[in-house]
């Protein structure tokens, strides 16, 4: 599947949704990239729907005192600007440069995501306001809760730049799927193989879930050896 030849935009994600991040990093690696998985973004909400979005990108920097104040907040190179600019359906995806003590976003900036149909949020570092979070119904994929604000550590430096998401490099407009593992980045130009390749690792792997369920033992099942593999060819093709 040429690039130029992708699918919809709705069918990429319908096709994605039914794809467990475990199987993309199986696909990815693969494809050689082993470092696709988001370190430290964990879903704060105890049942979450797998999602699909394109990255919109926010960085930040270790806090610098005469940048990092609450008068930055109001600055046009601010959060607040940052998420006004966010598509509908996009997933933000922040770099907080490994700080684990400093929420990068509170209640309010979620809800206002929310309100503007960003699907989700996730980053390497901790939120704020985690009850009101909560509340606002946003997805979020985070290092848990850290009390103080973004500015008691961090320095805001700008959006739509490429940046270090739990040590997984991310530039504007990568897929990204998350689910109950965690989040795993789609480069642009692997989504073609991705899409080809990951709803039959899906397929495989649920007709040897069956096979391990009816009691066959795992050797030559996982991985398939020649005689397995064509066991299952034919029964699919049935």
């Amino acid at each position: 599947m040429a690039e130029d030849a992708l699918p919809p935009w709705h069918e990429i994600v319908a096709t994605l949704r039914q794809v467990s991040t475990a199987t993309l990093t199986t696909v990815l690696l693969k494809k050689g990239l082993r470092n696709v998985w988001m370190r430290h973004a964990r879903p704060i909400h105890p049942e979450v729907t797998r999602l699909v979005g394109r990255a919109f990108t926010l960085r930040f920097v270790p806090a610098r005192e005469d940048l990092a104040t609450p008068a930055s907040w109001a600055s046009p190179i601010s959060t607040r600007a940052a998420i006004e600019a966010m598509p509908e359906g996009c997933i933000a995806v922040v770099d907080a440069a490994g700080i684990a003590d400093a929420g990068i976003f509170g209640d309010i900036l979620c809800a206002r995501m929310a309100r503007r149909g960003v699907a989700a949020l996730v980053t390497d570092g901790p939120v704020r306001d985690l009850e009101g979070v909560l509340g606002t119904a946003l997805p979020v994929w985070c290092r848990g809760a850290a009390a103080p604000p973004s500015v008691a550590g961090l320095t805001f430096v700008g959006w739509q730049e490429p940046v270090g998401c739990g040590g997984v490099a991310v530039f504007p407009d990568d897929v990204v799927v998350s689910d109950r593992d965690g989040a795993v980045l789609v480069p642009q130009a692997l989504l073609p193989a991705v899409l080809a390749e990951a709803p039959e690792q899906e397929r495989m792997e649920a007709w040897i879930m069956g096979e391990v369920d009816r009691g066959v033992p795992l050797p030559g099942l996982y991985p398939m050896n020649a005689e397995t593999r064509t066991r299952y060819e034919a029964e699919r093709g049935r």
